[in-house]
């Protein structure tokens, strides 16, 4: 069946269920959706947005839910034969290969047949945490929260797989900003290995990852919830603390990467360590600045310690807009740590850390605006608008700070 055929039977089945739901004949539906009844379904098979947008209100559905139910991919039948033999162990061992050579989208690709060879609950979890891996790392984190809650559907799932993965979604919590949500799934995750303390490898990094998780978000919390800050960065302080500690235990028996992600809870710690006074703001931008000298060339550090630098700039980046008053020293540190976060953001291509890198560029204009008191206007160039675009559709919070930067800028030609 081609392309175009599929889309038409897909679109005559959903005006089908919303016939059926709204209990209309042929006609009334038509008149809903302000088509001729004969003419429901196009030529082309391609409906028009007016269509969808029509059809999702009559079914009581969001558009994207239409959307992905006529254009989500058919079964690869191309790809089949090469797989079709292949064991669950077998495809899940494929799937942790594309993930360490960066291949995410085949790594996608491997855990959904994964699933389908799956024989337990247990496997179609494994394969879910693979496939919310893969869309982590193309930046897709709506999708890997949706991954994450289709995988704890599944049971009876192992005790300490079901608590990786509400780690895992307690972090794509905290990546899409839904902080209270972040909070409560690893506030609940450390609760429980206060009483039960971890004796596997799998829930000693899962408890080292949820005070990660936590710490990072209640240092967010800092500016959301700016009447609590002083609460926040205390309990920041307590969660970052420890995660340094574990995953710096754990790094001998599971690998030096997890140094890198010590090192980005050290990083965050300054943060709270200036706004509680117990560290000069200079002193700890100083720090900041010596440690990315160990940084100069992306390309000579790769994975979590890259990544650990330029979190390191985002907190520069925070300290500098709280506590660093004069305006002119502002704008260089400002520059400085955002010039080098978008640098190893575009290396390590890394969303999570570009949209943090646009917010703060322009969050630092504005700051310079204000002192101006002039309506100066960012610049930008096409490679921007690429990477703008890009993070507005990932990150439903940066939508209007991408609107406003793409209809204000100044747009250069990319050098």
């Amino acid at each position: 069946m081609s392309t175009t055929d599929e889309r038409r039977r897909r679109l005559e089945r959903l005006l089908d269920l919303a016939q059926v739901y709204r209990g209309w004949t042929r006609r009334e539906l038509a008149k809903a959706l302000g088509r001729d009844p004969t003419k429901l379904i196009p030529g082309s098979g391609n409906p028009k947005l007016d269509l969808i947008v029509s059809l999702a209100d009559v079914l009581d559905w969001s558009i994207g839910e239409v959307t992905e139910c006529l254009w989500s991919p058919a079964n690869d039948t191309k790809k089949v034969d090469t797989t079709s033999d292949l064991t669950f162990d077998d495809l899940d061992e494929l799937a942790g290969e594309a993930y360490r050579r960066g291949d995410y989208r085949e790594m996608i690709r491997l855990a959904i047949r994964a699933r389908k060879a799956a024989n337990s609950p247990e496997e179609r979890a494994r394969s879910w945490n693979r496939e919310l891996g893969g869309w982590d790392g193309l930046g897709r984190f709506t999708r890997t929260l949706e991954a994450a809650r289709e995988a704890l559907r599944e049971s009876p799932v192992s005790d300490d797989m079901r608590r990786l993965l509400q780690s895992n979604l307690a972090n794509a919590y905290y990546v899409l900003w839904h902080l209270t949500e972040a909070r409560t799934t690893a506030h609940d995750l450390i609760d429980h290995y206060r009483s039960t303390p971890p004796t596997s490898d799998r829930d000693r990094r899962t408890q080292a990852f949820c005070h990660y998780v936590l710490g990072h978000t209640h240092r967010r919390l800092i500016d959301t919830e700016p009447l609590h800050a002083t609460r926040h960065a205390r309990i920041c302080q307590r969660h970052l603390a420890e995660a340094t500690s574990q995953f710096e235990a754990l790094a001998p028996d599971l690998g030096s990467h997890l140094l890198g992600i010590a090192r980005t809870c050290r990083g965050g710690l300054l943060e709270a360590e200036v706004l509680l006074g117990t560290r000069d703001s200079r002193e700890a931008l100083a720090e900041i600045n010596d440690c990315l000298n160990e940084a100069v060339d992306p390309s000579a550090v790769s994975g979590d310690d890259l990544e650990s630098y330029g979190w390191w700039c985002i907190f520069g980046c925070n300290i500098t807009l709280r506590h660093v008053s004069d305006e002119r020293d502002l704008q260089r540190f400002m520059a400085m740590f955002t010039n080098k976060a978008d640098e190893i953001a575009n290396t390590l291509d890394n969303w999570a850390m570009r949209e943090r890198v646009f917010s703060m560029q322009y969050a630092g204009h504005r700051r310079f605006v204000g002192w101006t008191g002039q309506p100066l206007r960012m610049t930008i160039d096409s490679d921007d608008i690429k990477m703008i675009t890009g993070t507005m559709g990932r990150f439903p919070q940066f939508r209007e700070t991408g609107w406003d930067m793409l209809e204000n800028a100044c747009v250069v030609n990319a050098s």
